[in-house]
């Protein structure tokens, strides 16, 4: 045992819903998955593989050509990635607080000593600091709110525009079939 274990601060992980305190700085940033629901995925799937058949039976009669490229079901099952950042608070009594951001803000948000009220929320893994939720910065009034992507940004605009297609086409097929 060296003196640096002797005199090393205590972190408190787990605190209440909102923490008033100087913000003392980042840790080291790390990437986690964000998990999705792959029934979803799959029916935005398949209507979209439908939409993009039709489009590209189309497009071989009209050019003779072929659809482009396409993102495979394992990579969109997979889930986005968002970036993990360990934030250090440090209250009036001298009690350091480890809570995780999730996602990014602006990096001139915060400096190190500002004053900020931190909103928290527990995380599913009970092992794992606070998440920070929202922060407003009491040094400059300003409020900030991290964000990370979402299952709906990780399919994208083009994947979801096929597959609105792919389930009109779908129930329009199933109309006429039925009729």
């Amino acid at each position: 045992m060296d003196d640096t274990d002797l005199f090393r601060a205590q972190i408190l992980r787990h605190a209440g819903p909102v923490i008033t305190a100087h913000f003392v700085g980042y840790r080291a940033s790390y990437t986690r998955e964000v998990k999705i629901g792959q029934p979803l995925v799959l029916a935005v799937f398949v209507s979209a593989t439908l939409m993009q058949m039709v489009g590209a039976l189309l497009l071989a009669l009209v050019r003779g050509g072929g659809g482009g490229a396409r993102r495979k079901f394992k990579e969109l099952k997979k889930g986005p990635e968002f970036l993990v950042t360990p934030v250090r608070l440090r209250d009036d009594l001298g009690r350091t607080y480890e809570v995780e951001m999730h996602g990014h803000l602006p990096v001139s948000a915060l400096r190190r000593g500002d004053l900020v009220q931190v909103t928290t929320s527990p995380q599913k893994d009970p092992t794992l600091p606070v998440k920070l939720m929202s922060v407003v910065n009491l040094t400059t009034l300003q409020p900030l709110t991290p964000r990370i992507p979402t299952m709906w940004s990780h399919l994208g605009p083009a994947l979801l525009l096929q597959s609105v297609g792919g389930l009109v086409l779908a129930c329009a097929l199933a109309a006429a079939w039925l009729a």
